[in-house]
């Protein structure tokens, strides 16, 4: 299943640990990620801490945070950004890493890749109004954009989001790790 990825001597990037209590779920690692061996080691990466105030010592340090992108190697280039991952990789192994972390409290759905596959039939109509509706998700999930520098119009548009959705998940995020 990954041996076109491992050909390249690309490591699966992904941080999960038992005493996990938050997941933040992905897309893919982008190319930078990839190169470096460092899931979100990029400009999203620095943007996504700052939505959960967090540092980037916490981020990659603390045993309370996982990172289970819905594929664990960058895809490549599409002819508009990034390739989607692939459909049965999440399927495959993120059941088997959920087992393994059974204090989970909180999954972080990053995108539409992460929210089409955990919040399948009870998302809404699109991605803005799924996350703009994220109170109907929590406890356990909580729905947000990806933090993609490319996402500066949406968030543009959606100044609701900055000023309501992030400061309800820096504080969920706070309680839970702290």
């Amino acid at each position: 299943m990954n041996a076109k990825y491992t050909e390249k001597n690309y490591e699966p990037l992904y941080k999960a640990n038992k005493n996990a209590k938050i997941v933040i779920i992905g897309q893919a690692p982008g190319k930078k990620a990839q190169e470096s061996g460092i899931i979100w080691n990029d400009k999203s990466g620095d943007r996504l801490r700052e939505w959960l105030g967090v540092s980037r010592d916490e981020f990659y340090e603390t045993d309370k945070i996982a990172l289970l992108p819905m594929d664990f190697y960058y895809p490549g280039k599409a002819k508009s950004g990034d390739m989607a991952p692939r459909k049965e990789f999440a399927k495959k192994w993120h059941p088997k890493l959920f087992e393994l972390m059974p204090e989970l409290e909180l999954y972080i759905l990053v995108g539409k890749y992460a929210q089409d596959y955990y919040l399948k039939d009870i998302k809404e109509k699109n991605l803005t109004e799924t996350v703009r509706n994220y109170k109907k998700y929590l406890p356990k999930y909580f729905p947000i954009i990806h933090p993609s520098p490319l996402n500066g119009r949406w968030l543009a548009k959606n100044p609701w989001f900055e000023k309501e959705v992030i400061p309800e998940l820096k504080s969920l995020v706070k309680d839970i790790i702290k």
